[in-house]
């Protein structure tokens, strides 16, 4: 029996764990084909890749990123594979089992939740060696009726086999990002997340993962991301796991967690500030609202004041990127709320500040409640919402405009010093600045074609110089300098226009070969020859003092600024008087 489990991940650099958890769960009595696909791919194009597979048993792994493509598949799959039977599981299938079945009949099975032991048993009846009333935790249609069978009994996780030892796996795991899983469950209820539903949490053996982390980074694995929900809700484990990888881990391998920062302690952040190489952990943060009712209504404990000490600390210690999470759109936080919120958040920097929109998923409890809060939302995946009783549609359409502009300026961290002058000196608050800017953007038309590096600089100084009371000369410098901080080379097209003519630029240049001192005297311990100095450095008109600026001071200087450009370094910048 020719046995294929596939999957439509978001991007190529994603794998999926859940179908090597089943493939290592059937060995030995099936040997299972993994076939994964990615949801740009035509729909037309997978089906005849597993069609000329000549699959017995295919099954298919579902999110609310890839169901809608999926479906597709399956309907074109069962038409030119008849006799084939087809297999659901996942988060996306595992509830609301009735509408999925009646709605589509090419489904032969839906495997609900945990699948190690159901799946199994499904493909020993397939294959003639066990009735269908054994095989637990799935639901079919018979004679146009949903039957449902009961769930197996939970899972002992320290015995599963381990999901990366496939020997078609090992060419890509430096490739792509590698997820792995110490345990399942969470112990909190927020009720729009599907983590809520199972009580409790297992552990995976502490010994088994190890020997797995150890074999990913033997084997080429760049970055590992633990899909845990809670990773440091046991804090004498997440302890032993962080001194572990501390310890073992190779040069260039990055983890990735998703923790509850409220319920760190200080000791365990001053562990990793003291003993973590830089860049070794990641973390991931879901903050998702400030509102103390909004996060009540949605059954969320959470402590602001000790998670924004967490935040405060692990940024401090410089060792620890920090990515945090935000959701538009959950019970009564209207848009002068919501700003809040972001305010509240924005004010810890983070490297990265995720701005999301609320999602109804099936099986969640505020999908459930929806009518209470006045929820409209898209009744196909991913059920993104369109208004609630206290955020209308157009707050919605507004706040993706900040979004849009958040993610392009902030987060890509194209021009840090720019947004931190901007929120800090001439916007009310953060958020104002991102809502604004978006919004500009928008009316503007450029959320439909496509920038450039240069692109983005010009059209915020476009932005700005609408506004009354913007120093922009100021402004205008500090952008350039951010412009050049990343560059290692001259760069070859500049986003400004004005030049210092050839005559003035011609004096400065000599001025500085018979005098390097005036560019600082560990310019003039470089040594540079007359040939590096043309061909190595950048002299433009600025507006403000480089030196009082890196010491946190904006003032303002009309002359110019010397750049010396470094391979494999930063530049070096002076400012020269006019």
């Amino acid at each position: 029996m020719h046995i294929i489990l596939a999957t439509l991940n978001a991007k190529y650099i994603h794998t999926n764990l859940a179908i090597r958890y089943l493939k290592a769960s059937a060995k030995p009595a099936f040997d299972i084909e993994l076939a994964e696909y990615t949801i740009k791919d035509p729909a037309f194009n997978i089906v005849s890749d597993l069609f000329q597979k000549k699959p017995d048993v295919v099954g298919f792994s579902c999110y609310i990123w890839n169901i809608e493509e999926t479906i597709k598949v399956i309907k074109m799959l069962k038409t030119v594979c008849p006799n084939t039977k087809i297999v659901l599981g996942g988060p996306e299938v595992s509830y609301d089992v009735h509408d999925w079945l009646k709605k589509y009949n090419e489904i032969d099975f839906i495997v609900m939740g945990e699948g190690e032991t159901s799946f199994v048993e499904l493909l020993h009846y397939i294959n003639g060696k066990k009735n269908l009333e054994d095989v637990p935790g799935i639901c079919y249609l018979q004679d146009g009726k949903v039957k449902i069978h009961a769930q197996p009994p939970k899972i002992d996780l320290r015995e599963l086999s381990s999901p990366f030892r496939f020997e078609e796996d090992l060419p890509h795991l430096g490739k792509r990002i590698q997820y792995i899983e110490t345990s399942r469950g969470c112990p909190f209820q927020c009720q729009f997340c599907l983590s809520s539903i199972e009580v409790g949490v297992r552990y995976f053996s502490r010994e088994k993962i190890k020997e797995d982390i150890r074999f990913l980074m033997d084997n080429g694995a760049k970055t590992i991301k633990f899909v845990d929900r809670t990773f440091n809700i046991s804090r004498s484990y997440a302890m032993e796991m962080f001194q572990f990888l501390i310890d073992e881990h190779k040069p260039g391998v990055v983890f990735q967690f998703e923790i509850t920062a409220d319920i760190m302690r200080p000791e365990v952040i001053q562990f990793l500030n003291d003993h973590a190489p830089k860049g070794l952990f990641r973390f991931e943060i879901g903050v998702q609202s400030t509102n103390d009712l909004t996060n009540e209504l949605v059954k969320r404990r959470q402590n602001f004041e000790k998670l924004k000490r967490t935040v405060t600390m692990v940024k401090e210690g410089g060792k620890i990127d920090q990515h945090l999470d935000l959701i538009a759109g959950l019970p009564e936080e209207d848009y002068a709320s919501f700003r809040d919120t972001f305010n509240d958040v924005f004010a810890m920097r983070p490297e990265e500040l995720q701005l999301g929109f609320l999602k109804l998923l099936r099986g969640t409890g505020l999908r459930t409640e929806a009518p209470k809060y006045g929820y409209t939302y898209v009744d196909v995946a991913p059920y993104e919402i369109f208004s609630n009783n206290v955020l209308p549609f157009d707050d919605i359409v507004r706040i993706k405009h900040a979004e849009d502009v958040l993610e392009k300026y902030w987060n890509a961290h194209r021009m840090d010093n720019t947004i931190e002058y901007l929120v800090s000196h001439v916007f009310d608050t953060p958020f104002d600045f991102f809502q604004n800017f978006g919004t500009y953007w928008e009316q503007k038309g450029w959320s439909r074609i496509g920038h450039q590096l240069e692109d983005l600089f010009q059209r915020l100084l476009e932005y700005l110089s609408t506004l009354p009371h913007v120093d922009l000369s100021a402004v205008k410098s500090i952008m350039q300098l951010d412009y050049l901080t990343p560059m290692g080379f001259q760069p070859r097209k500049l986003w400004w226009n004005d030049r210092i003519e050839q005559e003035k630029l011609k004096a400065i240049y000599t001025e500085i070969r018979e005098n390097p001192t005036i560019v600082g005297d560990k310019f003039a311990f470089m040594n540079v020859s007359e040939k590096d100095l043309f061909k190595h450095s950048l002299i433009i008109p600025y507006s403000i003092s480089y030196e009082h600026f890196i010491n946190g001071e904006i003032v303002k200087q009309d002359g110019y600024l010397f750049t010396f450009f470094q391979q494999g370094q930063p530049p070096y910048f002076a400012t020269i008087s006019s």
